[in-house]
């Protein structure tokens, strides 16, 4: 298993249309082969930054999804919500520019 972690900054005053959003995406992502599960954090005392940790069964599952015209369907009403792009690993990890996943049981620290 391994674990995707997402960091989003979301415009200001657009918290609440941000949830549902998504919880769109996240009804989406239940769908996808390999999706194990996920939770979304609020930054304690920033209600504009989201950590979203989701959980996969393999790198191959989270590449189909990320590369899927399903989540890019469900990122065009999320993208125009945050000040910038997300954070977020790129599904060919070893690519100079983009960061790879976490494996499971690995944090980063704060």
């Amino acid at each position: 298993m391994i674990k995707i972690i997402i960091e989003r900054r979301i415009m200001p005053g657009l918290e609440e249309e941000y949830e549902e959003a998504a919880r769109e995406a996240m009804r989406h992502s239940l769908g996808a082969r390999g999706f194990v599960g996920g939770e979304s954090l609020v930054e304690l005392g920033h209600s504009d930054r989201r950590l979203m940790i989701t959980k996969w069964r393999d790198l191959r599952a989270w590449k189909e999804w990320y590369t899927s015209d399903e989540r890019s369907r469900v990122m065009q009403r999320l993208l125009p919500i945050l000040t910038e792009h997300p954070h977020c690993p790129a599904p060919t990890p070893g690519e100079p520019d983009k960061p790879t996943p976490l494996a499971s049981g690995v944090s980063s620290a704060a």
